[in-house]
């Protein structure tokens, strides 16, 4: 028997579960997750083996779906100094790169950018009438080395179309600092707008230090118990990347949190299209399930205030968890945004601190048990019933407001609850079909990452001049096939399972933008055994 771990970083919890080859849960678990995040997945991870009693050599893979990523941009720490090249003119100078960053940021990541020649119009043809000037590309990785540059990200102007001065760009900057050194490619990151394509991959350079400690950081953990495994982390698409490839492109991790809860949820009720809510001990994440896979955002989405334009899963958030502190003034009863979090075992009433939160509020009512050493519901008497009758009627109204805008027509759908927090919610609610609340929702995060596949995405805009459009079609496939294999994936069995083509204004009509996706199962890779002396770690 084969087994898998799947372990999801949360804003309170740090969730963790073990899988047989079957997908049947073998043993999960909750912790608090810490300041530092690792020592919650240490812990988590710990607590999980223990319960389960497997072997630990029988452990083939872990998945990892984390918050670093999201922490790093939002707290503006353990970001690399990187430099942002335009590749643009003559053109293309009128606003600088980072320009509506807050200043902060710009700073932590060292504000330094450069423009050169290069770049193609829309139809591919050059900017400046030929390719990069080797030597002012020189000239600025000179003062890149002077400066102490850790990672670069290279944006060229309608990169999606022409990729060749990206790529020559980071074949220079990579003979001069090293074939490891991390260079972002825009046009691998983000989809047609320069400046927010610029803003992705400008993130993306930056996190590169942040995805090398947390991957090192599991790998310390897995070390620590012999387990020799295959690490993989979450995407925000609800599939999986390689540790290698994830390194490369960190910034894919973000939103990958509720994207778990969602393919999790997908997993535990059999359902395809559905609303799924997933109610943490911070916040509720709404989204919606299509053929299994969350519904994608069609706008751009603010990440830390930068401005993106990446994939990211279509999700509603609001503030309201477990956690959510609750206040009453002049008869009226609010419930969240804020939320004492990870701290809740420390500053709820029930567990012996001074904070009247969501949760006192459920065990209040009666409608559910909390089983925690700590947790004596004596010292809830105080809380009056108006009090926590008020809190959670506005709790059951906030979750179906926000049921309410995630839909697109007035058709009543199944909604699937899962997180910790789930228990916020007794009964139906309006706007539904039905409320399904599966077995092992509270680890439902844990599971979407250790049950999902690996997969490759690709949004480009193609010419069709000199050849046909099936010709096209079947250029997209086998790229977007390679990037899904690239990415961890068994070849044998990975398939396309979208593709769409996308109409793009006052541009001629032999251009066209396609985008698609392809997904396969993880691809079981031998292990080499840590004590091995072609073991490289």
């Amino acid at each position: 028997m084969i087994y898998k771990i799947g372990i999801d970083v949360g804003g309170t919890n740090t969730d963790a579960v073990i899988l047989d080859q079957e997908n049947r849960v073998i043993s999960s678990t909750k912790a608090a997750t810490t300041p530092d995040v690792e020592t919650g997945i240490f812990n988590a991870l710990e607590q999980v083996l223990k319960n389960s009693k497997v072997e630990f050599s029988r452990i083939r893979y872990v998945m990892l779906g984390t918050t670093h990523a999201t922490n790093a941009i939002i707290e503006k720490k353990r970001l690399a100094k990187i430099a942002v090249v335009r590749i643009c003119l003559p053109a293309g100078q009128a606003i600088e790169p980072m320009f509506t960053w807050e200043e902060s940021l710009k700073q932590a990541v060292g504000n330094e950018y450069y423009f050169i020649h290069g770049g193609s119009e829309f139809d591919g043809r050059p900017l400046n009438g030929s390719g990069l000037i080797e030597e002012e590309c020189e000239r600025i990785l000179d003062q890149m080395e002077a400066s102490g540059v850790e990672s670069i990200a290279v944006t060229s102007i309608f990169s999606p179309v022409v990729d060749q001065y990206e790529k020559e760009f980071a074949r220079l900057a990579q003979q001069r600092f090293g074939e490891d050194f991390p260079v972002t490619l825009s046009s691998e990151i983000g989809n047609l707008g320069l400046l927010e394509r610029e803003n992705s991959a400008a993130l993306n350079a930056a996190l590169v230090k942040v995805a090398d400690m947390v991957a090192k950081g599991l790998e310390k953990a897995l070390e620590r118990y012999g387990i020799e495994a295959d690490i993989f982390f979450a995407q925000n698409d609800g599939t999986l990347m390689s540790l290698e490839y994830a390194k490369k492109y960190p910034i894919l991790t973000i939103g990958s949190g509720p994207t778990n809860s969602i393919r999790g949820a997908a997993y535990l009720s059999g359902l395809e299209d559905c609303i799924v809510c997933d109610i943490g001990g911070t916040s509720t994440d709404v989204g919606i399930l299509v053929k299994s896979f969350p519904r994608e955002s069609s706008i751009a989405v603010n990440i830390g205030g930068v401005r993106t334009n990446f994939r990211m899963p279509d999700i509603i958030s609001i503030g309201i968890g477990g956690g959510s502190i609750v206040r009453e003034k002049e008869g009226e009863v609010t419930v969240g945004p804020d939320s004492v979090g990870y701290q809740i075992v420390n500053e709820s009433i029930a567990f012996g601190g001074s904070t009247l939160t969501a949760t006192d509020c459920l065990l209040a009512s009666g409608l559910a048990l909390i089983d925690h050493p700590k947790c004596d519901l004596s010292r809830l008497d105080a809380i009056s019933r108006s009090t926590w009758e008020k809190a959670m009627e506005v709790i059951r109204g906030q979750v179906a407001d926000v049921i309410d805008k995630i839909k697109t027509s007035n058709q009543d759908l199944p909604v699937i609850l899962v997180g910790g927090g789930a228990l916020l919610i007794q009964g139906e609610l309006d706007g539904t079909s039905q409320v399904l609340r599966p077995p092992n929702a509270g680890c439902a995060n844990a599971i979407g990452a250790a049950i999902a596949q690996v997969s490759g995405e690709v949004d480009k805009m193609f010419s069709t001049v000199g050849r046909s459009r099936e010709e096209v079609v079947a250029e997209v496939e086998t790229l977007v096939k390679q990037k899904t294999i690239d990415a961890g994936a068994d070849p044998s069995t990975v398939s396309l399972i979208d593709m769409e083509e996308v109409p793009v204004a006052y541009v001629p009509s032999n251009v066209i933008r396609i985008k698609a996706k392809a997904a396969g199962s993880l691809l079981a890779v031998p292990v080499t055994p840590r004590n091995s002396p072609n073991f490289v770690g």
